[in-house]
């Protein structure tokens, strides 16, 4: 299968990446897709240009995908003013044709920054529209619509998960990975008080002890037509 993180920002995927690298383990292929640029991530030296910026976090993204053996796709709208338009909408349908999406991994509807709420919104329809004609792009229709799970939201957000995915074996890779986002260790750490490693462990290890393994990532599939399949999905 041709396995999707679909995010507002680099470092989203921290919430799935246990899982995509088990999925990867089965043979799948993994891709990373980005909404935006990242240019507001850079807390820690708020007087750097967006450009520059947005540079840093497309080089930290791209490292990590490439040590996961995967792609990366960057839309580049802009950070924290992301919305819903007929042409990210059409960006967003070509890169889901592009990466040819069996499943995806998204942001959950109820979440702190109103960028993954839209990217929610966005995968919500053009899973949809990647499988139908009506909107010809440059990659080819889907043949049929991908699975889509929503991935635990960050903060305190009530979630109910109805999958779980044991990372316990993947669980130091997941977390080499994500420190090539350099930057946002430094973020995290600013503000925070937390890295990367601990961020990860704290929800991981709850989500473990839930059903009685080490660590494991949490999933609730997008309640939409055709994301909801009627066979094993995750790994």
């Amino acid at each position: 299968m041709n396995v999707v993180s679909i995010m507002a920002h680099q470092d989203d995927e921290m919430r799935c990446l246990g899982t995509m690298l088990k999925c990867r383990m089965r043979g799948d292929h993994l891709y990373f897709v980005t909404l935006t640029d990242g240019a507001k991530g850079m807390v820690q030296m708020p007087e750097m240009s967006a450009a520059d910026a947005g540079a840093i976090r497309h080089a930290e993204m791209s490292a990590l995908a490439d040590a996961a053996g995967g792609d990366y796709i960057n839309l580049r709208e802009h950070d924290e003013f992301l919305f819903d338009t007929a042409d990210v909408r059409m960006k967003l349908i070509e890169a889901i044709r592009a990466t040819k999406a069996d499943l995806i991994f998204t942001h959950s509807p109820h979440d702190y920054n109103l960028d993954h709420v839209t990217v929610n919104q966005l995968v919500r329809h053009c899973a949809m529209q990647s499988c139908l004609p009506v909107l010809p792009t440059s990659s080819m229709v889907l043949a049929q619509h991908p699975a889509v799970f929503e991935c635990e939201p960050f903060g305190a957000f009530e979630f109910h998960p109805t999958h779980y995915v044991d990372i316990t074996a993947y669980f130091d890779e997941k977390v080499r990975l994500l420190k090539h986002h350099r930057s946002q260790e430094v973020a995290m750490q600013q503000a925070t008080g937390s890295g990367i490693e601990v961020i990860c462990v704290r929800l991981d290890a709850y989500r473990g002890d839930l059903v009685g393994c080490r660590l494991a990532e949490a999933f609730a599939p997008m309640p939409g037509r055709g994301t909801i399949k009627p066979y094993p999905v995750l790994p």
